[in-house]
């Protein structure tokens, strides 16, 4: 009990906190103070509580207090620098959008407009009339509509077979992220599994051996987006599926996940499946996500076969998983920028980051170490970064990073973490090697100000 008191006796006092290099570039208003004093009484509570068995020193408690300062004016969502070279990060929001394609949202939430409504007809119309052109043009498909994520295309196009058999290889029966599995997203949809092959070899003799006239209602094909397997594998070309698939007169259906619009592979980026290639192979259903390599908002594109389009806009599922007008509005926009194929590279962020070849990104990590080197001892060095969002999981990207380093001023690499992270607009980095990283191929040019300062306040 005796070192409880005098644990609390060393609690500093709120006039003292305030005091601190960190806070005193702030106004002494009520919430500077009103942060202040919910830090120390959360502090006394996890001491009288046995959590707590030594104070921490004034620079943590002041960078607690920063952060629950700043929560008072920020909402819940807010922007974040990503210097985690991870480009699509799941957790923090995956694709940033084109400008084009804010502009659309701010376009389209400002007032009225005529998402279902035909102003040359002056009646109803669907909301899928203003993507679905784009769509088709860019992917040769001959329908397409879009709903508010990949899971829900993939289900929705599922229960649009109806209660029937739906045949996987099983090496596809993937579990994505937060635990959805292909399997249960099946079983939801009202289609019964049928598993074929084995995990690693699965050929075309094994689909027609277990196709039944009748009771098979779709063949599905699932791109293993966030995971690969290599050594003795086998499975059959997207061709010779779409053929046992119109044999037996059921659909074959691909769930691509990343949806790959441009050929990577001028980029020196090889294995992603474009789209276009899955339709003229014969593929009667492709589903894929509108956040990923695309770059665009969350959405679930499905593009195919006229008559199995036509059963899913009148599914009643359909309008559960409808796509909202501002994403809708940022897809349209977004489409509209591959219609360009010399400056889509350059205009949509997403490609922008994961075609920046090596020689800039050095440049780039220079340019962000003549920021920062002043205050303390920076290093430019070479990593590999990933594409993220479960896309290229096995291809590691060469990249461009600074190195932070502050131990010779006694400031560990995880209370420099810490401080990047807890600011008012969070830098979230990497710790290598009792180093903190910031990978440049994620963060844009005009956030190096505010890096910088972020450091100088340490």
């Amino acid at each position: 009990m005796e070192s409880i008191n005098n644990l609390l006796r060393q609690i500093p006092k709120v006039d003292e906190l305030l005091s601190h290099a960190m806070l005193a570039r702030f106004d002494r208003d009520v919430l500077l103070t009103k942060s202040v004093r919910e830090v120390l009484n959360d502090l006394r509570r996890n001491i009288i509580d046995g959590r707590v068995g030594t104070i921490p020193g004034h620079d943590v408690l002041a960078g607690e207090v920063e952060a629950k300062y700043f929560e008072c004016f920020n909402s819940n969502l807010r922007r974040v620098i990503n210097g985690t070279g991870i480009i699509l990060h799941t957790n923090l929001g995956r694709a940033p959008l084109a400008n084009e394609a804010l502009d659309a949202m701010c376009y389209a939430a400002r007032d009225y407009s005529n998402l279902e409504y035909c102003v040359e007809k002056g009646e109803r119309s669907s909301r899928h009339v203003h993507v679905e052109g784009l769509i088709t043009e860019l992917t040769g498909a001959e329908a397409a509509m879009v709903v508010n994520n990949n899971a829900a295309a993939v289900m929705l196009a599922l229960a649009a077979v109806g209660q029937k058999d739906v045949i996987v290889s099983r090496g596809e029966l993937v579990e994505i992220g937060g635990s959805f599995r292909v399997p249960d997203v099946m079983a939801q949809s009202g289609c019964r599994l049928v598993e074929v092959g084995t995990t690693n070899k699965t050929n075309i003799r094994d689909y027609e051996r277990a196709v039944e006239p009748g009771l098979t209602g779709a063949l599905l094909r699932v791109h293993a987006s966030n995971f690969a397997m290599t050594g003795f594998v086998a499975k059959p070309e997207l061709c010779e599926l779409a053929g046992i698939a119109a044999k037996y007169s059921v659909p074959l259906i691909e769930d691509l996940g990343s949806g790959c619009i441009l050929p990577l592979t001028q980029y020196g980026i090889y294995g992603q499946p474009v789209v276009a290639d899955s339709i003229k192979a014969g593929v009667d259903i492709v589903t894929f996500s509108g956040d990923k390599l695309l770059g665009g908002p969350q959405a679930g594109i499905i593009a195919g076969r006229g008559e199995w389009i036509a059963k899913m806009k009148a599914h009643p599922l359909a309008r559960a998983v409808r796509i909202d007008k501002l994403c809708l509005a940022a897809l349209e926009a977004t489409l509209r920028l591959y219609l360009d194929p010399d400056t889509v590279v350059e205009s949509i962020p997403v490609l922008r980051m994961l075609c920046m070849p090596p020689e800039k990104l050095l440049k780039k990590a220079e340019l962000l170490k003549g920021y920062l080197d002043k205050y303390c001892e920076v290093t430019v060095i070479t990593e590999t970064s990933l594409a993220g969002g479960g896309a290229m999981p096995e291809e590691g990207i060469a990249t461009a990073a600074v190195a932070i380093n502050m131990a010779s001023k006694g400031v560990s690499v995880q209370a420099l973490e810490r401080h990047f992270r807890l600011g008012p607009v969070p830098i979230i980095g990497r710790i290598s090697r009792d180093r903190f990283i910031l990978d440049v191929r994620t963060i844009d040019s005009s956030d190096f100000f505010d890096i910088a300062r972020r450091l100088q306040e340490f």
